[in-house]
């Protein structure tokens, strides 16, 4: 079964070498497929359909779905294929279609319960109410920035096999503006446009994000890094991940279920983004962007992939077995983000973890599981045996030893620190996700941690 992005080399085999080719998908892609195959340009690209799941079911049940009927065209699914291999290209076939990108600048004048209908109607809303971006008001948000409103930000898009988007710092900012945010947040925000990294990722598995913000910023703004930071308690928090949301869906083509958004059980953590700026005041070691190469005095915005999250408290005597059976909890590969209060973070240090880095390396040299099990995980055997085919370290070796042997979860690089609290309890959190690496991103020069100097 086939990935819709696998029309995409289906494409390529029929455009470039003339060879009639069929992508098979499971039937829950149908309207996806329709969408990709449309954008791309070849609307008349062969596909066929298999139930789902796939993953779970027995050889007998497999073979049972090829020799049953297609259940989107209710054909025969074998004879479906046959025939679509076999029947030659047409002019008609190779044609393509064009697609006009121009949108226009202003609405229409009606009443504010027309518009806000409109914005919902055509999914531009997180469903929460907005306010409307006028001429003036976003006029007013563009005054947060010296950039013109017409200078490109960058480019995104909901996955790897949809095309890129332009979009520019007006559009951003009508975005913000429909978020609740001030203008003193746009810097912020077009940073965090400017990422590359949608906050709108239609991945099957639900992704959300979560942001970083770490330097001087954070106070100018007014940005939360002690008690709630994480909840609904702080205006900039609050605004500037519910911009980096509406953005993301509104620049990049579409967020809309089963069209241009496929996770399974979506994810809640996308209603701001889970954003929040470091407390660097109370940790004991370096700030995040300084860890990764920045100065203590710029301002930057680092975006993770999340998904969920285990909360525990206390740094106790059997701290080991609990920190190994959290993170062993954990799907592998994906990565591992520890947000720790700052009395945690003080705990870890006088346990002799006087950097991050130490910590870390603890993590990849004690959280271990079996290697037969690590290429187990769907994502793992996907993703990374073609890098271990292909000698690349250190999957070769995790490949090559016996099924029972132990290796790390995760590499040191997935392996992520934050501190942020008020210290009013010994709490840490530990969430499923990472940076993307040039593997995994829309373009291989997106940065996960971005300057938001740059923007002012």
């Amino acid at each position: 079964m086939c990935a819709p992005e696998v029309s995409g080399h289906v494409m390529t085999l029929e455009t470039e070498y003339g060879v009639p080719t069929v992508a098979v998908h499971g039937a829950a892609f149908a309207r996806l497929v329709d969408s990709v195959v449309r954008v791309n340009g070849m609307p008349r690209a062969r596909r066929a359909y298999v139930p789902m799941p796939v993953l779970t079911k027995t050889p007998a049940e497999l073979r049972g779905y090829v020799e049953g009927d297609d259940p989107v065209s209710g054909q025969p699914f074998m004879a479906g294929v046959l025939e679509a291999l076999t029947r030659p290209l047409d002019a008609d076939d190779l044609r393509g279609v064009e697609f006009d990108r121009d949108t226009p600048r202003l609405l229409e004048p009606d009443t504010e319960e027309n518009l806000h209908r409109l914005f919902r109607d055509n999914a531009w809303t997180d469903f929460l109410p907005i306010v409307l971006p006028t001429e003036e008001r976003v006029a007013a948000m563009l005054a947060g920035t010296s950039h013109a409103p017409d200078e490109v930000v960058g480019q995104m898009r909901p996955t790897g096999f949809r095309e890129l988007w332009d979009f520019t710092v007006e559009k951003v900012a009508v975005n913000a503006v429909m978020a609740g945010a001030e203008p003193e947040y746009l810097p912020v925000i077009l940073a965090l446009a400017s990422s590359g990294m949608t906050a709108r990722q239609s991945s099957t598995s639900s992704m959300a994000n979560m942001v970083v913000v770490n330097g001087p910023i954070r106070d100018e703004i007014g940005m939360n890094s002690g008690l709630g930071a994480l909840g609904p308690y702080n205006q900039a928090n609050a605004a500037i991940g519910r911009a980096f949301g509406l953005l993301s869906q509104n620049v990049q083509g579409g967020s809309v279920p089963g069209l241009t958004y496929m996770g399974a059980q979506g994810n809640n953590f996308a209603y701001n983004s889970l954003t929040f700026a470091e407390n660097q005041e109370k940790s004991p070691w370096e700030p995040y962007h300084v860890q990764h190469g920045f100065d203590v005095e710029e301002s930057t915005a680092t975006v993770f992939y999340v998904w969920g999250n285990v909360w525990t408290e206390g740094v106790r005597s059997r701290w080991e077995e609990k920190l190994k059976a959290i993170l062993g909890g954990q799907d592998p590969f994906d990565g591992s983000i520890l947000v720790l209060d700052p009395l945690v973070a003080r705990s870890f240090y006088d346990l002799g973890f006087d950097r991050k880095e130490k910590l870390i390396q603890w993590i990849h040299e004690n959280v271990k599981i079996s290697a037969g099990f690590w290429w187990e995980n769907f994502t793992t055997r996907n993703l990374m045996h073609e890098l271990a085919e292909q000698g690349v370290e250190p999957w070769a070796t995790y490949a090559s030893v016996p099924p029972e042997e132990l290796i790390p979860m995760f590499e040191p690089d997935n392996i992520h620190v934050v501190v942020v609290g008020g210290s009013s309890n010994a709490q840490w959190s530990s969430f499923q996700g990472r940076t993307l690496d040039a593997r995994f991103r829309n373009a291989p020069t997106d940065p996960a941690t971005v300057s938001i100097d740059r923007w002012r």
